[in-house]
């Protein structure tokens, strides 16, 4: 891998952003829908560069210097908590395996920080599937401490205990 830059997604992204969305489907729970999920996960990269365009959010991608292809992106927006603060939100962050643990995640993650800052926002929050263990072992190591636990019962195959 080449030197990669950081920069705003532009218009002309977008084919490669895309193209992430599979990424963003790892952890995902078992009994849920894969092609669901992959759809999902392409609507809200679609919608984060909507929010960017009209400057409710950004979305930046990592650039290899060489070929200029699109290798991560990350989303960022503001999101109210449940307390009434508001915080910056990572909608999603997704990296080409090829650029797996050669720093850009940390990059693009410290260029959300960066803005959430420039937003005058105290916190950076995110989601991240239970069984993705990788990516939480990544968020773990930037310092990021697990807030909450979101759990899921079948009501087609269980009965009631």
């Amino acid at each position: 891998m080449n030197e990669v830059r950081i920069r705003p997604a532009g218009d002309d992204d977008l084919e490669g952003v895309l193209a992430l969305a599979p990424r963003l489907t790892e952890g995902v729970a078992a009994w849920r829908d894969p092609e669901g999920a992959e759809r999902a996960a392409r609507q809200w990269l679609t919608g984060s560069l909507d929010a960017a365009k009209t400057q409710r959010g950004a979305v930046f991608v990592a650039v290899d210097g060489e070929d200029s292809q699109v290798v991560g992106v990350v989303s960022v927006q503001c999101q109210r908590h449940f307390t009434g603060a508001m915080d910056a939100y990572v909608g999603e962050l997704a990296v080409q395996p090829r650029a797996v643990r050669t720093g850009v995640g940390r990059q693009l993650m410290a260029a959300a920080e960066d803005w959430a800052r420039q937003q005058g926002l105290r916190h950076l929050t995110l989601e991240t599937g239970a069984a993705n263990t990788a990516a939480r072992r990544f968020y773990a190591a930037l310092g990021y401490l697990e807030e909450g636990v979101r759990l899921t019962r079948s009501l087609e195959t269980a009965t009631f205990p």
